[in-house]
């Protein structure tokens, strides 16, 4: 028998107990693998998506390395979802390559008439637009939420002023909203009826004045069975209201309901508004945005004391005057201080008053960070106007397909019908996508882009999600949701310090909105965890 120091003994019990770690340590060396306390990627997100509940619905992940384009996960990677407002990563992408993220959009008041000693304008007063998203009260630059003024019309006052400043007394012809520079084309294909009452169905127009919607605001009344309060903003008559709330006693709890029949200028809401309610404001879609436009600046102008003697009508490009070309130059433009328009084809007007937009970047901001449907279909009919031969959705889709073509995405990986991810008729793949953000994260307008994406735990849609100290900051990503539909892609930064580029699609899940958000946000943590290094 061999007699053993207790310091022996010691060090051989400690050899004896890591002597299998570093066999598995050497195991895992020799044949690539990953060692067993370090749980794979593969494996987490297969934990998370074992659930009865989550096997109804169907899953599309993909996760690249940006650096070295490494295919770290990927499921469902080449399969066809629908992508919801993901589907914006597409048409910002394409808008801030082909028209740049300088562009200025510009709006002006024109006459082919003329303006004599004593202010009287013989002609027509035409109101020109050209795609302006940002004619409202919004504030520019965004900075971590929406932010209004108290005036919603603040562009077309602007507009007015300049005008009376002109000399302008007395018009003898009419009023004219001209949104010609688009094709009349208001809605997308395969957007559903439910939601052209709402701000997030608003029309489209190349003259959209504050997002195209009016601001319902809807107030108890000082007793129990009396009609709740109900105002419009801006521009009180455009809507007839027929209002049927009823105002009933504290505690009773608020139920309403509101209904515009398409084409119909009748608003009919209905329901109860308990005495202790704070009340609420809706933003509601109008129904032509030209026309809207026509009599709110005719108001303006009356209110300060122009005289018109005409009548208010709109100039509309109908899509059937418009042939179907093929998309050509797709070269980024360079701007100008008339945003590179195109001169009107009419006799050459005099222009009384313009307004200039911000630069094209901080829309690019505002579509991202809340997910403004308006604003990037604007964006998917500009870059028909300006890129392609017409502005209409087909001309935008055609020339937003050459741009795909040049970043590498084959045909076979997308399908889209309008450029916001209203439509329920678009599909994509997660490697689509994927594929989208590293091609633009070595673009010159890449740092633009991936600044106008919501940011974990700060701002936009993201604004409550990954709150986490570990997680806030470290992701910038495109959300997207529809009923059976939930979406986030972006960027990530690893533990590790690297930076990936992934896609998270969930299509046809009949659960709560935070049981799949909860999900997503938990394959997030998983990629943020890192994913082990292939030795």
């Amino acid at each position: 028998m061999v007699c053993l120091r207790p310091a022996a003994l010691l060090l051989m019990v400690v050899v004896l107990a890591i002597a299998p770690a570093l066999a598995e340590s050497g195991a895992a060396s020799a044949t690539g693998t990953v060692p067993a306390s370090v749980t794979p990627l593969a494996e987490r997100i297969a934990t998370l998506l074992n659930s009865p509940d989550l096997a109804h619905g169907f899953w599309g992940i993909e996760v690249v390395s940006v650096g070295t384009g490494e295919t770290l996960y990927a499921q469902n990677a080449d399969k066809l979802f629908t992508p919801a407002s993901n589907t914006k990563l597409f048409t910002t992408a394409a808008a801030l390559a082909l028209i740049g993220p300088d562009y200025k959009f510009r709006t002006t008041v024109e006459t082919t008439g003329t303006l004599d000693r004593y202010g009287r304008l013989n002609g027509d007063l035409v109101l020109v637009g050209r795609g302006d998203p940002n004619l409202s009260g919004r504030e520019l630059p965004y900075d971590q939420r929406t932010q209004r003024n108290d005036d919603p019309v603040q562009a077309l006052e602007s507009l007015a002023d300049t005008l009376v400043q002109k000399g302008v007394k007395y018009i003898d012809g009419d009023i004219v909203a001209d949104d010609s520079y688009f094709a009349f084309e208001r809605y997308g294909e395969g957007w559903s009826q439910d939601d052209l009452v709402w701000a997030d169905g608003a029309p489209v127009s190349a003259l959209t004045i504050n997002d195209n919607v009016v601001f319902v605001n809807i107030l108890p009344a000082d007793r129990a069975g009396e009609k709740a309060f109900v105002s419009i903003k801006p521009f009180t008559g455009y809507y007839r209201l027929d209002n049927r709330i009823i105002t009933t006693p504290a505690g009773t709890g608020r139920k309403f309901f509101v209904n515009r029949e398409p084409g119909s200028m009748v608003l009919t809401l209905w329901g109860n508004l308990p005495l202790d309610d704070a009340g609420t404001n809706e933003a509601l879609a109008i129904e032509d945005p030209a026309e809207f436009a026509a009599g709110l600046f005719r108001e303006l102008l009356e209110k300060r004391g122009i005289v018109i003697y005409g009548h208010q009508r709109t100039r509309h490009t109908e899509l059937a005057t418009l042939s179907t070309f093929t998309a050509t130059a797709i070269a980024p433009s360079h701007g100008g201080s008339d945003g590179g328009a195109r001169p009107l084809k009419s006799d050459q007007p005099i222009t009384l008053a313009s307004y200039e937009s911000k630069p094209l970047r901080e829309d690019v901001r505002v579509i991202n960070k809340v997910s403004q449907n308006l604003h990037a279909e604007i964006l998917l009919r500009l870059l028909g106007r300006e890129r392609g031969n017409a502005g209409t959705v087909e001309g935008g889709l055609e020339v937003l397909r050459g741009f795909l073509t040049q970043a590498g995405i084959a045909g076979d990986q997308y399908l889209f019908y309008d450029g916001s991810g209203l439509s329920r008729q678009n599909l994509v793949t997660p490697r689509a996508i994927v594929q989208l953000l590293r091609f633009a994260s070595s673009q010159p307008w890449g740092a633009a882009y991936k600044s106008s994406f919501p940011v974990a735990g700060v701002d936009g849609s993201l604004s409550e999600r990954l709150r986490a100290p570990r997680l806030e900051k470290r992701v910038l990503a495109k959300t997207g949701s529809l009923g059976g539909v939930k979406t986030l892609s972006g960027y990530a930064t690893t533990d590790s310090g690297q930076t990936v580029a992934f896609s998270i699609l969930s299509n046809n899940l009949n659960l709560p909105a935070k049981r799949v958000l909860d999900t997503i946000d938990g394959i997030v943590e998983a990629i943020l965890d890192d994913v082990p290094a292939r030795r």
